[in-house]
């Protein structure tokens, strides 16, 4: 499964090929690391709720996923203290399926264990969507998309809303019991990671001028931002946290990872980043840096 299916932006490719400052098109979203406060309970609600497997288990790192794909690390940190609504940092981890039944089972997996961490669910024309929070106030999207060719676009934007999807009806067509049970075993990746910022036009000129995503949707304090076209690998919104300044230290978001197809793009980015005056590390393996709130985002390549 991919995020990156054929283009429906023409000139994409060309445009990632000629201009350097454009991540590539089969860029992807890689593992969220999360710093929790209670690595029992967080394991519990991701893998006996969610379905998602244990991947690896070495002190206070847990890795959880599908198949052999990361989705989820959790880090224990019990020091830490929770954070504020209002503060900077995740809005949401969404977790991408591959059809309607995989989604249904995901859902239905969830709220069976934890049904009152359910918070909603849109129709957003590019997909479909579920929201939960786990026990630590992390927000989670668990969602499918819409065939790309019945995505709409103009003037560069894509069009996207927020339309009440029914849940039970959903579930009611989708969700088959056997399908339920043995829910683990279907695929599933990071599809997209919302953040909450202090505002949208510095958020723009990090993600995009500096790191190099393409803007795809600007909207009632939000931004939306991709590569290769897709509706949104990103996204920032100031709707709780408008105003706020770079995080401290607590439990939340610890790292968001971003996939590149090649090393060249990881030259590409330091690049950038220095043109810019923007800090960074890069050990040979990965490249890390730090987004305007101190928003930790890590960029990986296939043999770093």
């Amino acid at each position: 499964m991919t995020t990156n299916p054929d283009l429906t932006i023409p000139g994409t490719d060309e445009r990632a090929i000629a201009n350097r400052d454009v991540l590539a098109a089969d860029t992807a979203m890689g593992p969220v690391t999360l710093l929790v406060g209670d690595l029992d309970a967080l394991t519990n609600y991701y893998v006996e709720g969610l379905a998602l497997t244990v991947l690896s288990a070495e002190g206070s790192r847990t890795v959880l996923g599908r198949g052999s794909t990361p989705i989820i690390v959790l880090q224990h940190d019990p020091t830490l203290p929770r954070g504020s609504r209002r503060d900077a940092g995740l809005f949401h981890t969404a977790i991408l399926f591959e059809d309607p039944g995989a989604l249904a089972a995901a859902v239905g997996s969830l709220a069976r264990l934890a049904p009152r961490s359910f918070v909603g669910s849109s129709d957003h024309l590019v997909s479909e969507a579920f929201y939960f929070t786990d026990p630590e106030g992390n927000g989670i999207e668990l969602y499918l998309d819409r065939p790309r060719e019945t995505w709409r676009w103009q003037d560069g934007q894509v069009a996207m809303d927020t339309i009440f999807l029914d849940p039970n009806a959903y579930l009611g067509e989708h969700l088959d019991a056997d399908r339920l049970q043995t829910a683990s075993a279907d695929p599933a990746v990071v599809g997209h990671v919302h953040l909450q910022v202090g505002d949208t036009t510095t958020a723009r000129d990090f993600y995009v001028d500096t790191l190099g995503f393409e803007a795809t949707l600007e909207m009632h304090g939000a931004l939306f931002v991709s590569a290769g076209g897709y509706h949104h690998h990103m996204a920032m919104n100031t709707w709780n946290s408008a105003g706020a300044g770079p995080r401290v230290p607590a439990l939340g978001l610890g790292v968001v990872d971003i996939v590149v197809p090649e090393e060249d793009e990881i030259g590409a980015i330091a690049d950038r980043l220095r043109t810019r005056g923007v800090q960074f590390a890069d050990d040979g393996r990965t490249l890390e840096v730090a987004d305007p709130w101190h928003n930790r985002v890590r960029v990986t390549a296939p043999g770093r």
